[in-house]
């Protein structure tokens, strides 16, 4: 199998299935047995094609009609529209020929010629010009749904454009140092000798931008416990937070433990933390990466939060949440949700977060802090909610802060205090 069929074959799965991009490839790259600069590639192929898919069809769309268009036939152009209008390295002639070959393997000569006829004008001719309105503008060129621009819009007055513009780059790959095992400039070098370009962060004194280490679990630093990866925006919730030894602390809504383990590095690991999820499966993965930083403060608890009976302490001295959000602050590393989410997940998410605040700040205790964190740009699962929480509440908001790419992902972080 070769990067672009691999790409063509996740695409489908997204487009057709319902499929989440970063699952289907990880899971395609893994029995494909590529070179890495194949699997580079590929990669390359599937978000660049998700992440421009409205300005990509609009080029197409001056040549072809794509509502009739086989889906098949529709990814192999995505495809080859992306390499042919964002990617200069790659011969013209590569990307059409292996367009027109997965055309013929759909629908014989009659769809190979269509296809070939198609990418050949958009080679030629480029894209149609992009509207003059700003807001029309930003929605094409940087294929964001009319939505999605009202919400950044709304969260970035007099922005608008530069976040826009942030979000159609690529997410880099963010290394969180070990503090209890190296530094950061330590770490810088170690990973330099290893051909690895790290970069400090300037938002998180443990956060290094990294560039050629590849897959992070073949890192021989990282299989010693000196790093993990964590978005320098997620760091700084951690560091909102600053949690510390002795300190009973809840690590609300888990997942696989970045924020858990961040918080028991920050502690020295001399602070018990009950990280609870829902979900046992990424409390699994939670738990092997505290053994591999080598921390043994972690409690993992399988449960639902806004059950009376989960098995939780009575009181926290620290509490972060991390809540179930619309994810619109990670667009970068899952393109595909633009094309999953409706504005109608924002409400439903709000009320959610709103329902696990009541929860959580019930298991506060007296003179505690409550850290809520989002990875998400939008006002009503941002500030709009912590006002409300506040006010019914009766805590006190200390701090609120936001991060934006590039120099991280788009998160919303407030601090309370009883």
């Amino acid at each position: 199998m070769t990067a672009r069929e691999l790409a063509r074959r996740v695409l489908d799965r997204v487009d057709q299935h319902g499929a989440w991009a970063t699952p289907a490839l990880d899971g395609e790259l893994a029995r494909a047995g590529l070179d890495d600069r194949d699997r580079r590639l590929a990669s390359e192929l599937v978000y660049g094609a998700l992440r421009h898919r409205a300005r990509l069809d609009r080029a197409l769309a001056a040549h072809a009609d794509l509502a009739r268009t086989p889906p098949r036939v529709r990814t192999a152009l995505r495809v080859a529209a992306y390499q042919l209008l964002f990617l200069d390295r790659v011969p013209p002639y590569a990307a059409v020929d292996d367009a027109v070959s997965a055309a013929r393997e759909v629908g014989g000569a009659k769809l190979a010629g269509f296809a070939n006829a198609v990418l050949r004008k958009v080679n030629a001719q480029r894209e149609p010009a992009l509207p003059a309105g700003e807001r029309e503008r930003i929605e094409i060129e940087y294929s964001l749904p009319s939505w999605i621009v009202d919400e950044l819009a709304a969260a970035a007055p007099g922005e608008l454009a530069a976040r826009a513009a942030a979000f159609a780059e690529p997410a880099p790959l963010v290394a969180r140092a070990n503090v209890r095992r190296t530094t950061r400039g330590a770490l810088a070098e170690l990973l330099a000798a290893a051909g690895v370009t790290a970069r400090e962060s300037p938002l998180a004194p443990s956060a290094l931008v990294l560039d050629g280490v590849g897959d992070p679990g073949r890192s021989a630093s990282f299989q010693a416990g000196l790093w993990t990866v964590q978005d320098a925006g997620a760091q700084v919730v951690g560091h909102v937070a600053a949690p510390r030894a002795g300190q009973k602390i809840l690590d609300a809504c888990a997942g696989v433990g970045g924020k858990a383990t961040h918080l028991a590095e920050l502690a020295d690991d001399r602070a018990p933390i009950d990280a609870a999820d829902r979900s046992t499966t990424k409390l699994g993965l939670c738990t092997e990466t505290a053994r591999r930083l080598g921390l043994a403060s972690i409690t993992t608890r399988a449960c639902d939060l806004t059950d009376a009976r989960a098995p939780l302490a009575a009181a926290y001295d620290l509490i972060v949440l991390d809540a179930p959000c619309s994810g619109l602050g990670v667009l970068r590393r899952h393109p595909d949700a633009k094309w999953r989410l409706v504005p109608g997940d924002v409400p439903r998410l709000a009320a959610v977060q709103a329902q696990l605040l009541d929860a959580v700040a019930a298991r506060l205790a007296p003179g505690g802090v409550l850290v809520y964190s989002v990875c998400t740009f939008t006002r009503a699962e941002g500030p709009d909610q912590i006002a409300a929480f506040a006010a019914r509440s009766g805590l006190r908001v200390v701090e609120e802060r936001r991060t934006w790419p590039p120099d991280a992902d788009a998160f919303y972080i407030a601090r309370l205090a009883r």
